[in-house]
């Protein structure tokens, strides 16, 4: 494996894979090397959660505390830059226009926004999909991010963990499952979540808002339930995978396989 897809469906608490029903939940994890108890950063926002992720630093290192972006005082490198000076080649699939700040310029060969406001993230998650299949099977990118925010919508529009909450989760599973069928082996898959949620709400320490899953699946894995994790070794795990060389500053570790 020297290839990452890496998905995350905003909002997805880890309780929610068992509880929407869906049946490739069951058969990822079968071959995944699976984090249900992995942990995110505070504040628990979509956007200093991303931060976070792409650069292995927590919120108070990057300066991002909220949904608006603002250029750090002292930059740090994120898995785009480190892997496109690795040579590597990198895509980004999003619906939430704001993360269009993950990456530097010049560190993406591809770039594909479809707006979930005007669209409606329903409709949008699985065009997304395609849009991203497709490419996969043109370009073979060393590694692709999508975006999925379906389930972030309907949290805050219904309640996490209510019918339409899970409605969500399952529609989201959806693609997961639509883009894995496809996938070549030499992909490892993540997914993963940026926070989760209560009530019609995250952004605070409780678990509910804090606890997200990591599951990095290829078909050829053996099911490996472990502890630990935390959404800053995803950006350690995918550099080690492509052979890059992590930033000096990250804070994350490479997660065991």
């Amino acid at each position: 494996m020297n290839k990452v897809l890496l998905i995350l469906v905003d909002g997805m608490r880890p309780d929610s894979l068992a509880a929407c029903g869906h049946p490739f939940v069951g058969e990822m994890l079968a071959h995944s090397t699976s984090f249900l108890s992995a942990q995110t950063v505070m504040p628990s926002v979509t956007l200093p959660c991303h931060m976070s992720l792409f650069h292995s630093v927590t919120p108070q290192r990057h300066g991002i505390l909220g949904n608006t972006y603002m250029p750090p005082a002292r930059p740090v490198r994120g898995i785009t830059e480190v892997l496109r000076a690795a040579g590597k080649k990198c895509a980004f699939f999003y619906n939430w226009e704001e993360l269009k700040d993950l990456s530097r310029p010049d560190s993406l060969a591809f770039g594909c926004f479809l707006s979930g406001h005007v669209y409606g993230y329903e409709n949008a998650n699985p065009r997304l999909t395609a849009l991203a299949k497709e490419y996969i099977r043109t370009d073979a990118p060393d590694f692709l991010f999508l975006y999925l925010g379906w389930t972030d919508a309907a949290g805050h529009d219904f309640g996490w963990m209510g019918d339409e909450y899970l409605r969500a989760v399952r529609g989201s599973w959806d693609c997961i499952e639509s883009i894995c069928r496809d996938l070549p082996d030499d992909y490892l898959t993540i997914v993963t979540a940026d926070h989760g949620g209560h009530g019609r709400n995250h952004g605070t320490d409780m678990p509910e808002d804090m606890t997200i899953p990591i599951l990095c699946y290829n078909r050829n894995l053996p099911a490996r339930p472990a502890d630990g994790g935390n959404i800053m070794d995803i950006a350690p795990t995918i550099a080690a995978l492509l052979g890059a060389a992590p930033e000096s500053e990250w804070e994350g570790a490479p997660l065991t396989l």
